[in-house]
């Protein structure tokens, strides 16, 4: 039986979420008309008219966030991913309130306000919703809330997902025991607090004495004729029921299902990038915020031209072919940092420390990063994005991908002037394959703001590196 505890948590959801709208009304309608007030009052329409528009928005916000799942069960979910709703939620409101402003053809109505209430608005929710789960996860912790799981299978998948669970005690899951037809006794742990109840044809016995929230079926893919009545008995007895797949460890982090006719499809590797909506707010973002870079830096830019004219003799912009997104190669631009020489040395020559290449002038801004800025320019072109994964030469690239698996998944999205391995200290002489590993994160998490997140840590961590050669 699924428990009423978590239906009481949406309806506590909801009633929260109308209660901070409200208050984010009141202090926008404080905000504008007592501290921001450049008008007369008077010139607007009273409080009343006001709080009436503020439950359209309200109610459109709480239907958009049952559309959304905020309200669904969300122990296992990153708060990254609730922010999104949220912000989905209030957007989608504020756009129904217009709409139906516009309808009813009321022109009386503050900007400044609603500009000011749907930020309120914003931040309220996202802030008592962080400290909501955050507390839940606290109490969770220390045992309280508790939701009891019984695992189908004690092998190897069995096992990792139990070891998950003790890592993760904010979840507030517990163990009650597994269900196997191999094994007789548990040897997982010294106390026996994980015991092996019986075997799998005893669940629904099971079911009916003990207080379980969610099964999961964790059995190798030979128990597969096993699943629907397994299914069907977990549905007859009101208990959530999930599946850990026994190839889970080449899935992505995050599978992605399609409909094909009939026919649930996983997708192997899911990108959010291959959505036209995340493409071009990724691509509006990374234009938006290449002018603004160029128009601060443009002082900086045009010192390194002449240190770097003055200092050694060549051009001043070093271009190299690097290897893009859906392995298109295109040309890179970067400060020169290194004296001339020829093309082919350079491509395929990796960069060592006290490298007799650089020249003093080159040392410094290689140091600094600041011989990266001209790649500001390839983000405007479309060759580049400001976050993603580092774009490497093609020689080393017709290496590693023999090399390192999953290597060329890279190439899968743009490549980044920063990123997320640069930003986790994996710049110049360090693991390759460590890159690629949280490239890959990159890639199959994305959201805008975890690209925000990047860049802001970019600048925190600052520009030095010592692994930068």
């Amino acid at each position: 039986m699924i428990r009423g505890r978590e239906r009481f948590l949406t309806q506590l959801y909801v009633l929260m979420d109308f209660t901070f709208i409200q208050i984010a009304f009141f202090l926008a309608w404080f905000l504008r008309f007592h501290i921001l007030n450049e008008e007369q009052l008077g010139t607007y329409l009273p409080l009343t008219d006001y709080f009436l528009w503020n439950l359209v928005y309200s109610i459109a916000y709480i239907i958009v966030a049952f559309l959304v799942r905020l309200y669904a069960p969300k122990r296992k979910i990153k708060f990254a991913s609730e922010i999104f709703k949220i912000f989905q939620g209030h957007l989608f409101g504020m756009f129904v309130l217009l709409s139906v402003l516009f309808i009813v053809k009321t022109i009386d109505v503050s900007r400044v306000f609603l500009i000011v209430y749907f930020v309120l608005a914003v931040i309220i929710s996202i802030i008592y919703r962080y400290v909501v789960k955050q507390s839940l996860r606290k109490l969770r912790s220390k045992g309280f809330n508790k939701q009891f799981v019984l695992i189908l299978g004690a092998g190897s998948i069995g096992k990792k997902y139990m070891s998950n669970l003790i890592k993760n005690p904010e979840y507030g899951l517990q163990v009650l025991g597994f269900l196997d037809d191999y094994r007789t006794s548990n040897d997982m742990d010294e106390q026996g607090e994980y015991r092996i109840l019986g075997k799998v044809d005893t669940l629904e016995k099971i079911l009916s004495e003990k207080i379980v929230d969610e099964v999961i079926i964790a059995l190798p893919l030979t128990a597969f004729p096993k699943y629907q009545k397994i299914i069907f008995t977990c549905e007859k007895a009101g208990v959530r029921v999930s599946i850990v797949p026994d190839f889970y460890d080449i899935l992505p982090a995050s599978p992605h299902f399609e409909k094909f006719g009939d026919l649930p499809i996983i997708s192997v590797r899911n990108v959010p990038l291959d959505e036209f909506v995340n493409r071009i707010s990724k691509r509006a973002f990374d234009i938006a915020f290449s002018l603004l870079a160029i128009m601060i830096t443009f002082p900086v830019l045009f010192i390194i031209a002449i240190g770097v004219k003055i200092t050694s003799p060549g051009p001043i912009l070093f271009k190299q072919e690097r290897v893009g997104i859906n392995r298109r190669t295109f040309t890179m631009y970067k400060f020169r940092s290194m004296k001339q020489m020829s093309e082919t040395y350079s491509d395929t020559q990796w960069t060592v420390e006290n490298d007799p290449r650089r020249t003093k002038f080159g040392t410094f801004i290689r140091k600094t990063s600041l011989d990266e800025l001209p790649q500001f320019f390839n983000v405007l072109k479309g060759d580049m994005s400001v976050v993603g994964p580092r774009p490497e030469r093609p020689f080393f690239v017709d290496q590693f991908k023999e090399d390192i698996p999953k290597y060329m998944l890279k190439h899968l999205v743009r490549p980044g002037i920063t990123g997320w391995a640069q930003v986790c200290g994996l710049r110049g002489d360090t693991s390759i394959q460590n890159r690629i590993d949280h490239d890959i994160y990159y890639i199959e998490n994305w959201t805008l703001l975890f690209d925000i997140k990047i860049v802001i840590k970019t600048v925190i961590n600052g520009f030095v590196n010592k692994n930068a050669y």
